[in-house]
């Protein structure tokens, strides 16, 4: 599964103090709206200055507001406030959260003033600099809190110093404009949500999540993430030691040569309208999976093992020669060669079963999904909440959890948290520090562990200049793995010298990699076919993003090679929603972002998925005959030792071909309250709240 890093894909936003630290100031457009801006969620408006425009944003951010020469900019924050909370509090923690990593940040001034709406605002001055390249930027952040809706506001406005101090007058103008819309209710903001889901709360578990504005994220059979597996189930299963399970299917045999297997489905097992699953809908869902019409990026990978369904994707069959339904209930499935892991790949989204009726009601059926997992939905408001509620019919135990409710963009995941809005929430590894602190209130309710994922630079070694060995090479010695861990991911990461994260079956801790050594990186580079730095072609980067905004992350490699290596890096954004569709589609640059969590807790689901020639997962299309023959040799190898040595050659020779450079392991941190039972950190995504139970919310 690609990391989404979502990564991610929720996530190029996650912290706007990366904003600050690498995005340019003068490339951000938007579309001329009237001179207002209206969020009848919170029942506010804001009058523009002349000229000036706005942008509506699907992710953390409320919107951003550019002035009339896009040389300055202004992004709106809503967060939690408490009724015990001070202005200059709140705006101190907001000072802390956003600017953060900034570098010699120096006070210019501090004060308050009062808005329209006779509120008080507390705004901060300062002149800092971007670590990326050492620009300097002036900063406001200024904070009011609604107290009406039990919100605070931040502003973030930044731009070079000049560009800053021409706009100041118009930035106090757009934030003093707030006003009140007419609300008769007189109900808090947090008891409206409440009243508005019509859900008790104290039933609920509460999260904070997104929403793609991309239908093939919510298709089991074209989503690139984990799915929803709340709402959709397979035939088999991950509990939460990732010990696999029986799921709609009740057990199976598989036959002496180790190629026919056959499912027996649970007589129970119904869709969430009450029809019962058969085997004829496992077949409808694999062949749809493998139809070329939809043009799924997954099948192959996941289902190219069944007999027909390579056929079937390249439009030579009509059927997956490797199925049949020998009753209502019973499955029977042909694979082309007995492997160890083909259970595994049914546990991943491209194998659930969905409903046919369903799917062919209309475009949007993905949003009233007739599933078969532990939760229905019951209602979904874009981009304002998901409601989920258990499912009393299911096949393994109506869950103990009666609803799940997922706010969309509703808030930074820990203010939510803080101000009880949520019950669990992932921790940055900007803010891991205070959480590890024994002293912080809130370390109790730490949970660590370590992901199963690796992050990578994908090189498209078809192309100039990857396609030379060399010059993999020198990219690859020219990165400095500790500092970047360092500096840009606050020291909460692992540093990567090969593809497998520590925990996978097959993780060599005598790994020989390509440790960060500038010189021979440079030596490399001239001995490529190209000479040096001097006759490199142009090189794009093509990342996650909006506009011309430069990730950190990204921002620090191309420093680094850049001073290293002599080399100058452009980086190109595709939308967060459409990233993935347009890497398989093959439009990218020669780099690309990669990253990759475990589907299952096997090495294949790396070196195989990966890098194999012919897997469609091989963005970079790296091909290498004895890689391809030492892993089709692991795909079928029965004894697991020979199997771990054999994807251990295969690191290895990744490693020394830089056939892609290989970053860091990530950490994870979460935050549960105390009243959630049973949860369990997996590295592996499974649906566990069905597992989970509330006591005492």
């Amino acid at each position: 599964m690609h990391k989404q890093i979502r990564l991610f894909l929720l996530g190029i936003f996650l912290s706007l103090a990366c904003t600050l630290a690498s995005t340019p100031l003068n490339s951000n457009t938007a579309v001329p709206v009237s001179n207002s801006y209206i969020n009848e969620d919170l029942r506010f408006s804001i009058q523009l200055p002349a000229g000036w425009t706005y942008r509506t944003e699907d992710n953390e951010s409320l919107a951003t507001f550019f002035s009339g020469d896009s040389e300055s900019k202004v992004t709106l924050f809503a967060n939690p406030a408490g009724d015990d909370e001070s202005l200059i509090s709140v705006s101190r923690e907001l000072h802390d959260y956003y600017l953060g990593s900034l570098a010699e940040i120096k006070v210019m001034e501090e004060g308050k003033f009062t808005l329209v709406n006779q509120e008080a605002a507390h705004f901060i001055v300062v002149t800092a600099k971007r670590p990326s390249d050492q620009a300097v930027l002036k900063v406001s952040l200024t904070t009011t809190i609604l107290t009406k809706r039990n919100r605070a506001l931040t502003f973030l406005a930044y731009g070079e110093p000049d560009k800053f101090d021409l706009h100041s007058n118009e930035f106090k103008l757009l934030i003093e404009s707030i006003e009140y819309l007419d609300d008769q209710s007189g109900i808090p903001y947090q008891a409206s949500i409440a009243k508005q889901i019509d859900v008790p709360l104290d039933q609920a578990l509460v999260l904070a999540g997104g929403e793609s504005t991309n239908p093939r994220d919510y298709d089991p059979a074209t989503t690139h993430g984990s799915g929803d597996k709340r709402l959709f189930s397979g035939l088999v299963s991950f509990d939460p030691h990732l010990n696999l399970t029986p799921d709609l299917a009740e057990s199976w045999e598989v036959d002496a040569s180790g190629t026919i297997y056959t499912f027996h489905l649970r007589a129970n097992a119904k869709f969430h309208n009450g029809r019962a699953v058969t085997a004829q809908d496992v077949i409808y869902s694999w062949e749809r999976a493998a139809g070329p019409a939809l043009g799924s990026d997954t099948v192959l990978t996941y289902l190219g093992d069944i007999l027909g369904v390579n056929e079937m994707v390249s439009g030579q069959a009509d059927h997956i020669a490797g199925l049949a339904a020998l009753d209502d209930h019973t499955l029977q499935v042909t694979i082309d060669a007995p492997k160890p892991y083909f259970l595994f790949k049914l546990t991943y989204p491209t194998a659930f079963v969905i409903d046919r009726e369903n799917v062919e009601s209309g475009e949007e059926w993905y949003r009233q999904p007739n599933g078969t997992g532990p939760y229905r939905l019951r209602e979904w408001r874009r981009f304002e909440v998901m409601i989920y509620e258990a499912n009393q019919e299911f096949y393994l135990g109506v869950p103990s959890i009666p609803y799940v409710v997922v706010q969309l963009y509703s808030g930074v995941g820990l203010r939510l948290y803080e101000s009880n809005e949520i019950d669990i929430t992932g921790i940055s590894s900007y803010d891991a520090d205070r959480f590890l602190d024994v002293s912080e209130p809130l370390h109790n309710e730490v949970i660590t562990g370590v992901n199963l994922c690796t992050h990578y630079i994908v090189f498209d070694t078809t192309r100039p200049p990857f396609d030379d060995l060399n010059v993999r090479r020198a990219f690859s010695l020219a990165f400095n793995r500790q500092k970047y861990i360092d500096v840009i991911l606050s020291r909460h990461a692992l540093p990567a010298q090969g593809l497998y994260p520590p925990g996978l079956p097959g993780f060599n801790i005598a790994l020989a990699g390509l440790s960060y050594d500038p010189e021979l990186a440079r030596k490399s580079l001239a001995q490529s076919k190209y000479g040096g730095p001097q006759g490199v072609p142009p090189i794009v980067f093509s990342d996650i993003g909006i506009g011309s905004y430069i990730s950190a992350d990204v921002a620090a490699m191309a420093e680094m090679w850049e001073q290293d290596l002599g080399v100058t890096i452009t980086v190109e954004n595709f939308e967060p929603n459409f990233y993935y569709d347009q890497i398989y589609r093959g439009n990218h640059g020669q780099l690309i972002r990669g990253g990759w969590c475990a589907d299952y807790p096997d090495p294949e689901n790396f070196a195989d998925v990966l890098f194999h020639s012919d897997s469609p997962q091989n963005n970079g299309g790296y091909s290498n005959p004895q890689l391809d023959a030492l892993l089709e040799s692991a795909r079928v190898e029965q004894d697991v030792t020979k199997r771990i040595a054999l994807y251990q050659q295969a690191e290895q020779i990744l490693v020394d071909d830089a056939a892609g450079l290989f970053t860091t392991y990530s950490l994870s941190y979460q935050l549960v309250k105390p009243y959630v039972k049973g949860y369990v950190f997996t590295p592996i995504d499974i649906p566990i709240e069905r597992y989970m139970w509330l006591e005492g919310k």
